[in-house]
């Protein structure tokens, strides 16, 4: 772009924020309105950027722009720091985090909400800014280790982004000793000069103690334990029957043939589902628990449901969004007893497509509670005694292997991304000393039960897309373009490349689809999946219909888990005030009021569970190795950094060979092709080869576990 058309675009935006009918945008819809090309978009990036740097622009929460207030103070952002000194801002709206270096961090703390200032001068690719003030502090506790000296003590935090101790006066030490997990409340934040400070509120137990580590992670993301008892009292005043008050009005399906089908230990079941055939035309039916029958809009249940946002799945435990009264009482579709549901009734063609449906509230009644292995046995393994303890069964079952073959086709041919990693199972003890790892495998049941949801959830979004009514939809972004390109260049090294829809920079699924059915098999398999990977966007809940990329969909929503996450119990909430003709003006205030901050808040509470589940899973597997120090494992290598090689091992165990244990040569990494090279000898490792590891060294408090290459003869 041109210096003049540069200055044009510039002068243009500050006269459409200053116009008195000017609606406040987002980046993208600036673009569209002002007519941008997407290769000139990087350029409009510049404009705003600077328009924000000289307080003629400022940028809401969400992400949108707005008239400046004449001084550069309008970027607010969340502060995340790094144990190294530095941090990064992120700003919503804007696609990248601003980089804070050292000098300019200016006494921020972990998570502050802070206003910055962007830096001019560049030393890296990424923006640099400065931060001007700290707005509001966002961590008010911290979980540590307390350490007593003789007058006082302090508490080594256990998240390591935060790089100082706490000081602790003795008097606020609650009679805290050395090595008891404790959680500080901040009283002073610190600056240049001096130590945070604070007092302790709660002594976990010894560090040693069983439970004490995975309470300390559950302490540390302020999951909540328990549930306040006014919140008990109203789960236990739900009656444990279905009355027949309860019943009026609702289908009765309690006659049609139906199965629940789920792990052997789960005991919230939410889900069960039908299939018969008419003609060449399959009957799918999903059938949801009513949660909302028992949890009112704003009651104690709801309130406490919408701040969890979701269940927390840890290792050794599940923190419910809901107490067990309910979600393992009248709301799980527990066999050979009635229970209210949702149901969402499909007519399926051999070809896969939805040719009819209903949305219909009912009342159910589960014939068997099946598990996973269960039906594999019957499907997979053809296992006779399996086949005679359910023969009344086992034709609907293979209707489900066909019906959700055609379905699997279906999306396939779209464009779907089936992204196939392996999750892994720990075993643990009844002291939490973790004795195996092993892969969790997807197999045909779990696949069949994928598949209808998938279903159930696209009709469901469909639906009430086209009614043009407010909504909370599961939205998953096309991939950001620079990204693409990057693993474009890459995968050209291995003979691979992915087409991008011309002049725009964007990709299809199918391609990713495509690439990921090319490599299957190869060498280089492992490596170009985990990069396609990083390059995706992270699906989030929206109020706006933008789409699935992974899924290749139009319209996806949750629909399918009211027990557990609190965006399907919302939609089941509209689905009912649309089923019973209450959706008028009102009501559809009413929820355009309240649903962007469901779906935002939603999004969030879901990335501090998955964080908090992938942090108790990283101990366990540090427990678990620092028993197997010394030992040697063939693994492959699954990240390569300036510091060292990421090496995983069959069991999904990750850890690091720092880069000065790399002995024999100077190695360096090549960042454009993902390498470490020797500089004298040539030798290199890159992403997805195979390497022999002995592990080195475990530090159970950090969760790191070092490796080291094993030479074949000292093995």
């Amino acid at each position: 772009m041109d210096q003049k058309l540069y200055e044009k675009r510039k002068n243009l935006i500050c006269e459409l924020v200053e116009d008195e009918f000017y609606v406040p945008m987002k980046e993208k819809e600036l673009a569209i309105f002002m007519q941008v090309s997407p290769d000139e978009r990087p350029q409009l990036k510049q404009i705003l950027e600077e328009l924000l740097s000289e307080g003629k622009l400022q940028i809401t929460k969400s992400g949108k722009y707005l008239k400046g207030e004449g001084h550069p103070a309008g970027l607010e952002g969340t502060f995340i720091s790094n144990a190294r000194g530095f941090g990064f801002v992120e700003i919503e709206g804007m696609e990248q985090d601003l980089f804070i270096p050292e000098n300019d961090v200016n006494g921020a703390f972990h998570k502050d909400q802070v206003q910055v200032e962007l830096l001019k001068n560049q030393h890296g690719k990424r923006q640099e800014a400065k931060v001007t003030k700290i707005v509001s502090h966002g961590i008010t506790q911290i979980v540590g280790t307390y350490e007593r000296s003789k007058t006082f003590g302090f508490v080594i935090p256990d998240n390591e982004k935060i790089s100082t101790d706490i000081f602790v006066r003795e008097e606020h030490s609650k009679g805290a000793v050395t090595g008891h997990k404790v959680v500080v409340e901040l009283t002073d934040y610190g600056d240049e000069k001096h130590k945070p400070e604070g007092r302790v509120t709660e002594i976990i137990g010894h560090v040693n103690d069983p439970g004490v580590d995975i309470m300390s992670v559950v302490k540390g993301f302020e999951l909540p334990t328990e549930f306040e008892e006014k919140v008990l009292r109203q789960a236990q005043r739900v009656s444990g029957e279905v009355s027949e008050a309860d019943r009026a009005g609702r289908r009765d399906l309690r006659d049609v043939m139906m199965v629940t089908i789920d792990g052997e230990d789960a005991k919230d079941l939410d889900d069960a589902v039908n299939v018969c055939k008419q003609g060449e035309n399959y009957c799918l039916g999903v059938h949801i628990a009513d949660v909302t029958n028992y949890v009112q809009e704003n009651s104690a249940l709801d309130r406490e449901a919408l701040k969890r946002g979701t269940s927390v799945y840890l290792v050794d435990r599940v923190i419910p969004m809901l107490p067990h009264a309910l979600s393992n009482g009248i709301c799980s579709l527990n066999q050979g007893v009635d229970r209210l549901a949702l149901s969402c009734l499909m007519t399926v063609n051999p070809k896969g497509e939805v040719i009819d449906y209903e949305i219909v509230e009912s009342v159910i009644n589960v014939d068997r509670r099946m598990s996973y292995t269960a039906v594999k046995k019957i499907l997979e393994d053809e296992d006779a005694d399996t086949i005679k303890e359910y023969e009344q069964l086992v034709p609907m079952f293979r209707q489900m292997q066909e019906l959700a073959l055609i379905l699997r086709e279906k999306r396939r041919k779209r464009g779907s991304i089936d992204f196939d990693f392996p999750e892994s199972k720990i075993v643990l003890d009844k002291d939490g000393v973790p004795l195996e790892i092993k892969p969790y495998e997807r197999n045909t049941a779990t696949k069949i039960i994928e598949d209808f949801m998938l279903l159930a959830n696209e009709t469901i979004a469909q639906h009430f897309y086209w009614m043009e009514v407010p909504f909370v939809y599961r939205t998953h972004d096309t991939p950001d373009p620079e990204k693409i390109c990057k693993l474009g260049t890459f995968i050209n090294n291995f003979g691979y490349h992915i087409k991008v829809k011309s002049g725009e920079n964007e990709i299809h699924p199918k391609e990713i689809q495509k690439l990921l059915c090319k490599i299957e098999g190869s060498d280089e398999e492992a490596l170009i999946s985990r990069l396609t990977l990083r390059s995706m966007k992270q699906a989030k809940y929206t109020v706006n219909c933008t789409g699935h990329f992974g899924l290749a969909c139009p319209y996806y929503c949750h629909f399918t888990s009211p027990i557990r996450r609190y965006p399907d119990l919302q939609i089941h909430r509209i689905i009912k005030d649309q089923l019973r003709g209450r959706l008028k003006e009102e009501k559809i205030e009413h929820y355009k009021a309240i649903l962007p901050e469901v779906a935002k808040h939603s999004s969030e509470m879901e990335r501090r569970a998955d964080e908090a589940e992938r942090e108790t899973d990283k101990l366990k597997k540090a427990q678990y190795m620092k028993k197997r120090i010394g030992e040697i494992f063939e693994g492959v290598i699954s990240g390569i950094t300036a510091w060292g090689i990421y090496v995983e091992l069959p069991n999904t165990v990750e850890g690091m060979i720092h880069v000065s244990r790399l002995t024999g040569d100077y190695y360096y990494y090549r960042e454009e092709t993902y390498e470490m090279v020797g500089r004298d000898t040539g030798k290199c490792y890159k992403l997805g080869q195979k390497v022999k590891i002995a592990v080195y060294d475990v530090d159970v408090f950090t969760k790191n576990i070092d490796f080291v290459l094993a030479d074949e003869e000292e093995e």
